[in-house]
């Protein structure tokens, strides 16, 4: 099966009310913001959607409405992983497939599983779904890191289509590039070295960045895509400065900050994640304003 999604992905955040309910019209707004303006891919309910502090039952509801207010448009993943093998199994095996198009998929994090155990966790959860399966590589979250070696024996199952990349490790995401079969795609999960990352065979990008600024970060992903290395190293270096204040106080606060500064969503979070710091919130809403003016 050859992976269906390359270029510009983005990884939605949960908007919420004040009230923490979730803000059902906020995330309408922010799902056209993304289609307006070039995202290619939409990925629901991944780390940057809060999931852990979403029940089974909202995380549906969430792609439920996303699916709607997309109406076909974009490719949609959603987010399905665990470190319990056999649920993650059966949520699998009952997950409503119309209008979805794949499935993301972190490594099992918290109980460290080895190398063996990572394969057999994907495995079986690749035998619960004919969706394709994208694996999630982060080490600083899962606490475990998901080898090369590993990477491309998973690759030899049909339905695992690609892997993200959030370990930042140059040399092991070459191996993977040298050795992959073509139809299984390398995206990168890291918004600061995606551009350097597609300049070596990265095919795309699931950001968190551009949840707030899709317009620059589409375009950047297309520039590197056609290989026009100067125009796409030009915005990389424009939005380097607001990707390191977006991550400066954690995932997702700060890209919340700058959304709320266009209007498009609020910032609230559900604990234990907490609101950014007020210097840093200055400066966010300062940098937005000066990427969206220029």
């Amino acid at each position: 099966m050859k992976n269906p999604f390359v270029g510009a992905g983005v990884a939605l955040v949960t908007p919420f009310n004040a009230d923490l309910s979730i803000d059902f019209v906020g995330l309408r707004n922010l799902v056209n913001y993304q289609i307006d303006n070039g995202i290619d891919f939409l990925v629901v309910q991944g780390t940057t959607g809060e999931a852990p502090t979403l029940s089974k039952d909202e995380k549906l509801k969430v792609l439920q409405v996303v699916q709607e207010e997309n109406r076909g448009r974009l490719k949609i993943i959603f987010g399905v992983g665990g470190n319990n093998t056999s649920e993650v199994g059966t949520l699998l095996q009952n997950l409503p497939t119309d209008g979805l198009d794949g499935i993301l998929s972190v490594s099992p994090y918290y109980n460290k599983p080895t190398q063996q155990g990572i394969i057999a966790h994907y495995k079986h959860i690749a035998s619960c779904t004919s969706l394709p399966i994208v694996l999630y590589n982060v080490p600083s979250r899962t606490g475990s890191n998901v080898l090369a070696s590993t990477t491309l024996e998973l690759s030899k199952i049909e339905n695992i289509v690609a892997m993200k990349e959030a370990s930042g490790d140059f040399g092991q995401i070459m191996e993977i590039i040298m050795h992959k079969g073509e139809d299984f795609g390398v995206l990168s999960g890291d918004d600061a070295i995606t551009m350097p990352l597609m300049s070596i065979g990265v095919e795309g990008v699931i950001s968190v960045v551009a949840n707030a600024f899709p317009k620059k970060f589409a375009q950047m992903i297309h520039y590197s895509m056609d290989m026009s290395v100067d125009a796409a190293k030009q915005i990389h270096y424009d939005l380097l400065p607001m990707i390191d204040m977006l991550f400066e106080e954690g995932n997702p606060g700060g890209v919340k900050v700058a959304l709320e500064k266009q209007g498009i969503i609020q910032s609230h979070m559900r604990k234990p994640l907490y609101p950014v710091s007020g210097g840093l919130r200055s400066r966010i809403e300062a940098e937005t304003l000066r990427i969206l003016t220029q």
